[in-house]
Protein backbone atom coordinates (compact mmCIF):
# COMPACT_ATOMS: atom_id res chain seq x y z
CA UNK A 1 0.00 0.00 0.00
CA UNK A 2 0.97 3.58 -1.44
CA UNK A 3 1.10 6.50 1.42
CA UNK A 4 -1.66 8.20 -1.02
CA UNK A 5 -5.21 8.45 0.52
CA UNK A 6 -7.65 10.39 -1.00
CA UNK A 7 -10.85 11.56 1.18
CA UNK A 8 -14.76 11.98 -0.61
CA UNK A 9 -17.54 9.76 -1.40
CA UNK A 10 -16.88 8.82 -5.67
CA UNK A 11 -20.57 10.80 -6.29
CA UNK A 12 -18.55 14.13 -5.76
CA UNK A 13 -15.53 15.77 -7.28
CA UNK A 14 -13.40 12.74 -5.18
CA UNK A 15 -14.45 10.89 -8.65
CA UNK A 16 -11.84 12.46 -10.53
CA UNK A 17 -9.17 11.78 -7.84
CA UNK A 18 -9.90 8.20 -8.13
CA UNK A 19 -10.50 8.06 -11.73
CA UNK A 20 -6.64 9.54 -11.93
CA UNK A 21 -5.51 7.34 -9.23
CA UNK A 22 -7.43 3.94 -10.76
CA UNK A 23 -5.69 5.66 -14.76
CA UNK A 24 -1.99 5.66 -12.82
CA UNK A 25 -2.60 2.34 -11.32
CA UNK A 26 -1.84 3.41 -7.73
CA UNK A 27 -2.23 1.71 -4.44
CA UNK A 28 -4.47 4.04 -2.30
CA UNK A 29 -6.30 4.29 0.84
CA UNK A 30 -10.46 5.50 0.00
CA UNK A 31 -12.39 6.98 2.71
CA UNK A 32 -15.64 7.71 1.35
CA UNK A 33 -16.49 11.32 3.54
CA UNK A 34 -19.39 12.24 2.96
CA UNK A 35 -20.18 16.10 2.19
CA UNK A 36 -21.57 17.85 4.81
CA UNK A 37 -21.68 18.49 8.49
CA UNK A 38 -21.54 14.33 9.30
CA UNK A 39 -18.50 14.45 6.85
CA UNK A 40 -16.47 17.21 5.39
CA UNK A 41 -17.26 19.73 8.45
CA UNK A 42 -16.65 17.50 10.78
CA UNK A 43 -13.84 19.30 13.10
CA UNK A 44 -11.60 16.24 12.47
CA UNK A 45 -11.96 16.77 8.42
CA UNK A 46 -11.51 20.48 8.81
CA UNK A 47 -8.47 19.84 10.53
CA UNK A 48 -7.46 18.64 6.80
CA UNK A 49 -8.89 20.81 4.71
CA UNK A 50 -9.99 23.80 6.51
CA UNK A 51 -12.72 24.88 3.48
CA UNK A 52 -14.76 21.87 4.54
CA UNK A 53 -14.88 20.66 0.49
CA UNK A 54 -14.67 17.53 -1.29
CA UNK A 55 -12.00 15.33 -2.08
CA UNK A 56 -9.09 15.84 -0.42
CA UNK A 57 -5.49 13.71 -0.87
CA UNK A 58 -2.88 12.96 2.18
CA UNK A 59 0.09 11.90 -0.33
CA UNK A 60 3.10 10.43 2.22
CA UNK A 61 2.21 13.45 4.42
CA UNK A 62 1.64 16.06 1.52
CA UNK A 63 -2.25 17.65 2.02
CA UNK A 64 -3.85 19.07 -1.07
CA UNK A 65 -7.22 20.19 -1.96
CA UNK A 66 -8.57 21.12 -5.25
CA UNK A 67 -9.97 18.15 -7.33
CA UNK A 68 -8.22 18.76 -10.84
CA UNK A 69 -4.79 20.33 -8.61
CA UNK A 70 -4.76 16.83 -7.55
CA UNK A 71 -4.99 15.26 -10.71
CA UNK A 72 -2.65 17.54 -12.04
CA UNK A 73 -0.27 16.92 -9.08
CA UNK A 74 -0.73 12.70 -9.36
CA UNK A 75 -0.22 13.07 -13.22
CA UNK A 76 3.01 14.51 -13.46
CA UNK A 77 4.24 12.86 -10.02
CA UNK A 78 3.57 9.71 -11.97
CA UNK A 79 3.25 9.91 -15.51
CA UNK A 80 5.31 12.68 -16.51
CA UNK A 81 5.63 12.91 -20.22
CA UNK A 82 2.52 10.59 -20.58
CA UNK A 83 -0.64 11.20 -19.14
CA UNK A 84 1.30 14.71 -18.02
CA UNK A 85 2.56 16.28 -21.47
CA UNK A 86 6.05 16.91 -21.31
CA UNK A 87 6.68 20.03 -22.84
CA UNK A 88 5.86 23.81 -21.29
CA UNK A 89 3.64 23.94 -24.06
CA UNK A 90 1.33 20.86 -23.83
CA UNK A 91 1.06 21.43 -19.95
CA UNK A 92 -0.01 24.69 -20.40
CA UNK A 93 -2.98 23.14 -22.67
CA UNK A 94 -3.57 20.97 -19.62
CA UNK A 95 -4.12 23.93 -17.78
CA UNK A 96 -6.01 25.58 -19.84
CA UNK A 97 -8.40 23.02 -20.19
CA UNK A 98 -8.80 21.78 -16.75
CA UNK A 99 -9.23 25.73 -15.83
CA UNK A 100 -12.03 25.90 -18.98
CA UNK A 101 -13.31 22.93 -17.39
CA UNK A 102 -13.97 24.39 -13.84
CA UNK A 103 -15.15 27.66 -15.13
CA UNK A 104 -17.35 26.91 -18.21
CA UNK A 105 -19.31 23.35 -18.06
CA UNK A 106 -19.22 22.49 -14.26
CA UNK A 107 -21.91 24.56 -13.00
CA UNK A 108 -23.81 23.83 -16.37
CA UNK A 109 -23.49 20.20 -16.06
CA UNK A 110 -23.66 19.68 -12.08
CA UNK A 111 -27.68 21.59 -12.34
CA UNK A 112 -28.23 19.79 -15.30
CA UNK A 113 -28.12 16.58 -13.87
CA UNK A 114 -29.84 17.27 -10.73
CA UNK A 115 -32.95 18.80 -12.55
CA UNK A 116 -32.69 15.53 -15.07
CA UNK A 117 -31.65 12.93 -13.03
CA UNK A 118 -30.59 12.98 -9.47
CA UNK A 119 -33.28 14.49 -7.70
CA UNK A 120 -37.43 12.98 -7.71
CA UNK A 121 -38.98 13.48 -10.89
CA UNK A 122 -41.41 15.81 -8.64
CA UNK A 123 -38.58 17.98 -7.20
CA UNK A 124 -37.19 18.47 -10.67
CA UNK A 125 -36.76 21.99 -12.02
CA UNK A 126 -37.76 22.05 -15.50
CA UNK A 127 -36.67 26.04 -15.68
CA UNK A 128 -33.07 25.49 -13.94
CA UNK A 129 -32.66 22.31 -16.35
CA UNK A 130 -33.01 24.24 -19.44
CA UNK A 131 -31.46 27.63 -18.69
CA UNK A 132 -28.45 24.82 -17.57
CA UNK A 133 -28.89 23.68 -21.16
CA UNK A 134 -28.63 27.22 -22.50
CA UNK A 135 -25.71 28.07 -20.55
CA UNK A 136 -24.07 24.42 -22.56
CA UNK A 137 -24.85 25.75 -25.59
CA UNK A 138 -21.91 27.60 -26.70
CA UNK A 139 -18.88 25.86 -24.44
CA UNK A 140 -20.29 22.25 -25.94
CA UNK A 141 -19.57 23.83 -29.50
CA UNK A 142 -15.92 24.78 -28.30
CA UNK A 143 -14.81 21.37 -26.93
CA UNK A 144 -16.96 19.83 -30.03
CA UNK A 145 -14.47 21.52 -32.50
CA UNK A 146 -11.59 21.06 -30.20
CA UNK A 147 -11.96 17.15 -30.86
CA UNK A 148 -13.01 17.19 -34.36
CA UNK A 149 -9.69 16.76 -36.34
CA UNK A 150 -7.92 14.81 -33.57
CA UNK A 151 -9.50 11.81 -30.91
CA UNK A 152 -8.28 13.94 -27.59
CA UNK A 153 -7.72 17.57 -26.79
CA UNK A 154 -3.81 17.54 -27.28
CA UNK A 155 -3.46 15.25 -29.91
CA UNK A 156 -3.50 11.54 -30.48
CA UNK A 157 -3.24 10.18 -26.87
CA UNK A 158 -5.18 10.68 -24.24
CA UNK A 159 -3.87 12.80 -21.24
CA UNK A 160 -4.80 14.64 -17.85
CA UNK A 161 -6.40 17.34 -19.92
CA UNK A 162 -9.17 14.37 -21.06
CA UNK A 163 -9.37 12.99 -17.74
CA UNK A 164 -10.09 16.62 -16.41
CA UNK A 165 -12.63 18.03 -18.75
CA UNK A 166 -14.36 14.04 -18.91
CA UNK A 167 -14.76 13.66 -15.55
CA UNK A 168 -15.97 17.55 -15.20
CA UNK A 169 -18.81 16.78 -17.70
CA UNK A 170 -19.01 13.23 -17.34
CA UNK A 171 -22.73 13.44 -16.00
CA UNK A 172 -23.31 14.87 -19.80
CA UNK A 173 -22.52 11.29 -21.07
CA UNK A 174 -26.80 11.34 -20.36
CA UNK A 175 -27.94 14.14 -22.45
CA UNK A 176 -29.09 14.61 -25.49
CA UNK A 177 -25.40 15.51 -27.06
CA UNK A 178 -26.99 15.17 -30.87
CA UNK A 179 -25.73 18.16 -31.55
CA UNK A 180 -21.96 18.02 -30.77
CA UNK A 181 -21.48 14.58 -32.09
CA UNK A 182 -17.54 14.64 -31.61
CA UNK A 183 -17.63 16.05 -28.28
CA UNK A 184 -20.32 12.80 -27.57
CA UNK A 185 -17.53 10.38 -29.32
CA UNK A 186 -14.80 11.98 -27.40
CA UNK A 187 -16.86 11.29 -23.91
CA UNK A 188 -17.65 8.06 -25.35
CA UNK A 189 -13.78 6.97 -25.66
CA UNK A 190 -12.31 8.81 -22.17
CA UNK A 191 -15.34 7.10 -20.26
CA UNK A 192 -14.77 3.77 -21.74
CA UNK A 193 -11.47 3.15 -20.50
CA UNK A 194 -10.71 0.69 -18.08
CA UNK A 195 -9.65 3.23 -15.37
CA UNK A 196 -13.08 5.20 -16.07
CA UNK A 197 -15.37 2.55 -15.88
CA UNK A 198 -13.71 1.44 -12.58
CA UNK A 199 -14.29 5.07 -11.05
CA UNK A 200 -17.59 5.47 -12.71
CA UNK A 201 -18.54 2.36 -10.93
CA UNK A 202 -17.73 3.96 -7.65
CA UNK A 203 -19.91 6.55 -8.35
CA UNK A 204 -23.01 4.89 -9.57
CA UNK A 205 -22.79 2.88 -6.29
CA UNK A 206 -22.43 6.22 -4.38
CA UNK A 207 -25.47 8.30 -6.68
CA UNK A 208 -27.88 5.08 -5.66
CA UNK A 209 -27.05 5.12 -2.28
CA UNK A 210 -27.61 8.58 -1.30
CA UNK A 211 -30.40 9.99 0.61
CA UNK A 212 -32.99 12.09 -1.22
CA UNK A 213 -32.09 14.50 1.49
CA UNK A 214 -28.59 14.67 0.87
CA UNK A 215 -29.40 15.13 -2.85
CA UNK A 216 -31.93 18.26 -1.92
CA UNK A 217 -28.51 19.62 -0.19
CA UNK A 218 -26.36 19.48 -2.76
CA UNK A 219 -29.50 20.95 -5.34
CA UNK A 220 -29.59 23.83 -2.79
CA UNK A 221 -25.90 24.80 -3.13
CA UNK A 222 -25.03 23.32 -6.38
CA UNK A 223 -22.10 22.03 -5.20
CA UNK A 224 -21.79 18.51 -5.06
Amino acid sequence: MSGLKIYGIARTRAFRALWMAKELGLDYEHDPVEIGDVGARTPEFLAINPNGRLPVIVDDGFVLFESLAITLYLAKKHSLGRLYPGTLEGEARAWQWSLWAVTEVDRGVNIWSLHAVRLPPAEQDIAKRAEALKVLVAPFKVLDAAVAAQPYLLGAEFTVADLNVAAVISRAIEMDLGAVPNLKAWLTRCLDRPAARAALALKSAADSATPADVTRRIARTNRP
